[in-house]
């Protein structure tokens, strides 16, 4: 009589640990982003995941802190809105246990003329507008580098200034401005190097207005961020899979035509 009690509980207790688990399985996955393309961009991530059995439950937000805070304190099981020189520099300051799982896309800076029609016209002593904070004027920065126009020392890293640069043949000046006034100044100077978002403010369209691109590839491509305990688990790789698909390739490519670009 004991045994088959024994074993009735035990039936009773494997299927309620079973349920359990089922209905953790069915709990949809947590993905924060900030509103605008990364938002627009993971709906469309989410129709795919779903098709491979990942419910997602999009979070929005408006601010860069609070996704890695909110990831962190285990109220999103991702995250998917930042770049690893941010991601890196976060890790740092605030102690956070984070992986990197995959590159999402880039919104590559870009430079702006009136004057000139690629960064080679420039003349010589022409007067280049960058921003002044170190993270988007490095970037700047390394784009002439990437195109040959001057070189900067090697251990200047992502953020570099003017002040790095030991080899400029035609003598370019750049001029440090912030970021939210550089479009203003193209009247004024041979060149101006506009973050996207202020550059679509200004009506500027980076994919067509742009003389010259960040790479798609650069330091700057945003990545998903998961905690560190989860970066191995299935749905991981999953998600991933359904981020970095050519059906969402093609949705950025159309959806943004240049201002936000496939960083995969």
């Amino acid at each position: 009589m004991k045994r088959r009690l024994a074993a009735r509980l035990s039936v009773g207790l494997f299927a309620t640990l079973t349920l359990s688990a089922a209905l953790a399985q069915d709990k949809p996955l947590k993905i924060g982003v900030t509103a605008g393309p990364h938002a627009q961009i993971f709906e469309q991530v989410k129709k795919l995941a779903e098709k491979d059995g990942l419910k997602i439950q999009i979070v929005e937000f408006s601010d860069y802190v609070q996704p890695n805070a909110a990831l962190a304190s285990g109220d999103l099981d991702g995250n998917s809105y930042q770049h690893k020189p941010y991601l890196d520099q976060q890790v740092r300051d605030r102690g956070y246990k984070f992986a990197s799982v995959g590159y999402t896309v880039n919104f590559p800076i870009g430079i702006y003329s009136k004057k000139v029609k690629s960064l080679n016209d420039l003349k010589e002593g022409a007067r280049v507008g960058i921003p002044n904070d170190p993270t988007n004027g490095g970037r700047v920065l390394l784009v002439f580098q990437d195109r040959g126009l001057i070189k900067l020392k090697p251990d200047a890293g992502l953020k570099a200034t003017p002040l790095d640069v030991v080899d400029n043949p035609k003598k370019l000046k750049f001029v440090e401005v912030d970021a939210a006034q550089l479009p203003r100044t193209l009247d004024d100077l041979d060149a101006s190097a506009i973050n996207t978002n202020y550059a679509i403010s200004a009506g500027l369209h980076p994919g067509k207005d742009a003389i010259a691109q960040e790479s798609a590839k650069s330091p700057y491509v945003n990545l998903i961020a998961v905690r560190e305990q989860d970066k191995d688990k299935p749905w991981v790789g999953k998600l991933v899979k359904a981020y970095q698909s050519e059906e969402v390739r093609k949705f950025i490519l159309s959806e943004f035509k240049g201002a936000v670009v496939p960083g995969f």
